[in-house]
């Protein structure tokens, strides 16, 4: 139970895949305009990694039962777009306010490297079944709230730029101060070994 804390904990605060990986930059800048926007796209994540998780550590178990270890990340790719399309027409159905705010970025999560990142590492650290699932949760964790952090920087501070410099006034406060943001979740280094 320890181990699963730990894993859960470290892949948050301390490898968090946006702010130390770098990994799904794209809609973190992207849908981090909006508190509301980051966290639908922050929940789709969470719900796409876990289940991309709960398919692709069985599937990866058979192809390595048939020595087609190769076909990793094509049959990855395959299972996270498969998953996101079901997560689409969920929120066209249920949440249609939801899925118009997020745009196309809700498509963009099939592409988005830190899904297939949370799945290829969760196989790469030898994790078991359970482990592998609490990883990917907690990266969606850490996915959201740097989502959710950021999308309060934005509206609070950002979107008005009212005493931003000029030179720094649109992207390039924005990735000055993602830049900040990640800076001090380098802080959490160290805690969980």
């Amino acid at each position: 139970m320890v181990n699963l804390i730990i894993i859960f904990m470290a892949i948050v605060l301390v490898n968090n895949f946006v702010l130390s990986q770098f990994l799904g930059i794209c809609s973190f800048l992207g849908v981090s305009n909006k508190m509301s926007s980051a966290v639908g796209m922050g929940g789709a994540v969470v719900f796409v990694m876990v289940i991309a998780e709960l398919v692709t550590w069985p599937v990866m178990q058979i192809l390595n039962k048939f020595d087609l270890a190769y076909l990793q990340t094509v049959v990855f790719i395959l299972v996270i777009a498969a998953l996101v399309q079901f997560v689409e027409m969920f929120m066209k159905r249920y949440l249609p306010s939801l899925q118009k705010a997020l745009g196309i970025y809700l498509p963009l999560i099939t592409t988005n490297c830190a899904i297939l990142g949370a799945t290829i590492n969760a196989i790469t650290f030898n994790y078991s079944f359970i482990e592998s699932v609490v990883y990917s949760f907690g990266a969606g964790v850490g996915y959201m709230i740097a989502m959710i952090l950021f999308a309060g920087i934005r509206e609070e501070k950002l979107n008005n730029e009212e005493g931003v410099p000029v030179p720094f006034k649109g992207v390039g406060i924005i990735l000055v101060a993602a830049s900040i943001m990640a800076l001090s979740f380098m802080g959490f280094t160290g805690m969980f070994q």
